[in-house]
């Protein structure tokens, strides 16, 4: 996936590259800095979701293991953690503030991102004004897609949502992209 994406996308010029410090997106991000030539930066603001206990859970263990903290939590992520995890709120903070950093370090040029589902669907309600709390309900975001924002005068512009045509067929049709 990360090399069907480095061959997509190689023409472009990277300015920077930064992935989340979490394993999948920092195996991802190196294959794609070996190709496009450019040191992939990580940041802890770009990593998943934290779900504390309920981490590596199936939903149906979750429910059964917590089930008041796991109905509060599915009404309204924003303000509702997982038990010993983080809510929406606090993964849109903490990401914003990577985006905020890394467009007052590079003001021009396109930035990659490489990090996780939730995080990305937070991100990108957060950029474009919407409730975090929608983030599972507005937006999909498949293994390995690609979205893009661009940041104009009058504020953040999605370009793409959730793009997977750089991917082969074969992948494509994996469960989960």
């Amino acid at each position: 996936m990360a090399q069907d994406f480095a061959d997509h996308y190689g023409a472009l010029p990277w300015a920077a590259m930064y992935s989340s410090t979490l394993i999948r997106a920092a195996n991802t991000a190196k294959p794609i800095g070996k190709a496009y030539g450019i040191e992939v930066l990580h940041d802890a603001g770009l990593s998943e979701l934290a779900y504390g206990e309920w981490e590596g859970q199936s939903m149906e263990a979750v429910m059964d293991s917590h089930p008041e903290a796991f109905a509060k939590w599915v009404r309204d992520p924003a303000w509702h953690a997982p038990t010993g995890g983080e809510t929406a709120n606090e993964v849109a903070c903490r990401a914003l503030n990577v985006v905020d950093r890394v467009r007052r370090d590079f003001v021009g040029g396109n930035i990659l991102f490489i990090s996780h589902k939730a995080t990305i669907r937070i991100l990108l309600c957060s950029l474009l004004g919407l409730d975090v709390a929608l983030f599972r309900h507005r937006f999909s975001c498949p293994v390995a897609s690609v979205s893009i924002v661009e940041f104009t005068d009058a504020g953040p512009m999605l370009i793409s949502l959730a793009d997977c045509a750089h991917l082969s067929d074969d992948l494509r049709a994996l469960p989960g992209t």
